[in-house]
């Protein structure tokens, strides 16, 4: 493998609290040093970053790739592509394949289609009860030895709250997290967005926050006895995030994620509107905009703006995509039947930007949120980090780069997006994984 020089770009990693021009030097796939000069070895191939944002590469830990079994949707190559283009060099799959990651033998084909296949690391989660259904825990501890970073049935909330509980401690003893969609299934049922007054203008049934918030505060309750790490996916409600703060301040072991979605979008994209207006302005869809639709459901904009500040005062642990890509058949329906889901991958750079670029969220919070905070949540040291010695997995950015969002150019197999024909500031430029480029403009 040849060496690689990027030069001159303002290389921003909260990992080491760096954030200055300098070079990085890449030798053997991980990265070699950063200085104010470096002039390399002989045969060095050299990139000019004069002008753009030198960041770890992105770790994503709620993503959707749907293979095996849902291959129309996604794949592992394809998804791995879409992350790369995204800025994305680690990404953690969910379990709600067919069959499911409840055994070795399924993640095992998650991990070899990876190997062979995949633009970019992959890191499976597996599933919390067997066959995602809730009734009976899933081989925990076999999941683990073969490679799964956490547990979740993903949009299959684990309700029986007996069952969360022996997910904890086994969990705990396994040193891994619970991961949970956190869904009251008696106040969601039935429901297709957010309650609220759009919902009501639109004649749709529902979701209230609620939904959300009563199981999250159920999960607290159940990590603070048992000493179980709990993970609360996509949070969305201000009440979620609030229950999250007072429990922290007790010492349980909870943490939280948030999408560049329910940053950036209120239930009102499903009208054609960005909702308070702030980040994208008016979007290019009529009412009834299915691809707006999304669960957890894009709430209003007091929730949305309590996102934003939990995100930048540390409630909000990192960001996660929840990369749901759907085939067009499974959007092109009526609200109520269109597929929950947003493919995100390729937008979510863009979509944070926004929120840099409006004066919401600073830029190093930001990567942040998006590379050694999660990479924390994992225990990795050799990620989301350019520390000497680290993986060289790099995204190289040009923050004032204006695109139109294409979403029938996208890598990914979903063309699901509410952002197509927006415009977004912020692109990525050059992805590196290994150091090899896995994405390039």
């Amino acid at each position: 493998m040849k060496p690689t020089l990027i030069k001159g770009g303002r290389i921003v990693d909260p990992s080491q609290g760096i954030d200055r021009v300098a070079d990085l030097l890449i030798e053997d796939g991980r990265v070699s040093g950063i200085d104010d000069r470096i002039s390399g070895p002989d045969g060095v191939d050299v990139i000019d970053a004069i002008g753009l944002i030198v960041s770890p590469g992105f770790v994503d830990l709620h993503c959707h790739l749907r293979e095996p079994g849902l291959e129309y949707k996604e794949t592992v190559a394809t998804g791995t592509k879409a992350a790369a283009k995204g800025g994305f060099t680690t990404v953690c799959a969910m379990p709600n394949t067919i069959p499911t990651m409840d055994s070795r033998a399924t993640v095992d084909y998650v991990l070899q289609k990876a190997r062979t296949e995949g633009a970019v690391r992959v890191l499976p989660i597996g599933c919390v009860t067997k066959g995602s259904l809730g009734k009976e825990l899933a081989e925990m501890g076999e999941l683990a030895e073969a490679g799964c970073i956490g547990f979740s049935d993903d949009g299959n909330p684990v309700a029986d709250p007996n069952i969360m509980r022996q997910a904890l401690s086994y969990g705990s003893a396994l040193g891994l997290p619970i991961i949970n969609h956190c869904e009251t299934p008696e106040l969601f049922r039935g429901g297709a967005m957010n309650e609220g007054w759009v919902s009501n203008r639109l004649g749709i049934k529902g979701v209230p926050n609620s939904a959300e918030e009563t199981m999250v505060s159920r999960d607290i309750s159940l990590a603070e006895m048992v000493g179980g790490r709990i993970h609360i996916a996509h949070i969305s409600a201000a009440g979620a995030v609030e229950a999250v703060r007072l429990a922290k301040e007790r010492d349980v072991l909870v943490t939280c994620e948030v999408t560049p979605h329910h940053l950036t979008l209120t239930d009102e994209a499903v009208m054609g509107n960005a909702g308070d207006g702030s980040v994208y302005g008016a979007l290019t869809s009529a009412a009834y905009d299915t691809t707006a639709k999304v669960n957890p459901p894009l709430r209003a904009t007091a929730d949305r703006q309590a996102m934003i500040s939990a995100l930048a005062d540390g409630v909000i642990d990192f960001v996660a995509t929840d990369h749901a890509p759907h085939s067009s058949v499974e959007k092109l329906t009526t609200f109520e039947e269109a597929a929950f889901g947003i493919s995100v991958l390729e937008t979510a750079l863009g979509s944070m930007m926004s929120l840099v670029h409006a004066g919401q969220l600073p830029l190093t919070t930001m990567i942040e949120k998006l590379t050694s905070a999660p990479a924390s949540f994992l225990g990795r040291t050799d990620i989301g980090t350019l520390k000497p010695g680290a993986n060289a997995d790099v995204t190289i950015i040009d923050p004032d780069a204006e695109w139109t969002v294409d979403a029938d150019a996208f890598l990914s197999r979903g063309k699901n997006s509410p952002l197509h024909g927006a415009t977004l500031k912020g692109a990525v430029v050059t992805t590196l994984v290994g150091g090899e480029t896995a994405y390039t403009v």
